[in-house]
């Protein structure tokens, strides 16, 4: 028989502003980056220190689980999707799914993040929205010529049209 992992909850700053009830009894964390989006004062800020009192840690990732994330959201087309906290909240999850004994699950309605988490196979949850039923692959393509690019650039080198952002695949995907 194998023993069930331990849950972290890895909380996004979407799930703090929603005020949402939050499973208190369970292991909770968030990064840096979303500790500093809350400014002192205001209820969202009293919300945040509510859950730090109730055992929010606030963990770095590594560099390591950074770089793997900026790598897979470059396939996917989501890297310039995703903030800088979204990144950490996505390699955090990494980090803690290396030990065995651990199960991270990225609380989140942040759609660029539930793509990339799926790719992944990170374990996600929703709050307010319904979350993805579609795994995208993103790339950038002229809005004049129809010219697709691997990076984003703001004018073709082609005809001098804008770039915008398209799905070049999609996937229905399982949740669990």
């Amino acid at each position: 028989m194998t023993k069930e992992k331990t849950k972290t909850y890895i909380l996004d700053t979407s799930v703090i502003l929603s005020g949402k009830p939050i499973n208190l009894d369970a292991n909770i964390a968030t990064t840096p980056g979303v500790f500093k989006e809350f400014t002192p004062g205001g209820k969202d800020y009293q919300n945040f220190q509510f859950l730090m009192e109730k055992g929010l840690k606030i963990q770095d990732p590594t560099k390591e689980s950074i770089k793997q994330i900026k790598d897979v959201s470059q396939k996917t087309g989501d890297k310039e999707r995703l903030s800088e906290t979204d990144k950490e909240i996505l390699a955090l999850a990494l980090d803690i799914n290396k030990n065995d004994e651990c199960e991270a699950v990225i609380l989140t309605d942040d759609y660029s993040i539930q793509n990339v988490a799926q790719t992944l196979k990170i374990k996600f949850e929703t709050i307010s929205q319904k979350g993805i039923t579609k795994k995208f692959k993103w790339t950038y393509q002229c809005r004049g010529c129809g010219k697709k690019f691997k990076e984003n650039i703001n004018t073709c080198p082609i005809c001098g049209s804008s770039i915008k952002y398209t799905i070049s695949r999609r996937e229905n995907i399982k949740r669990t």
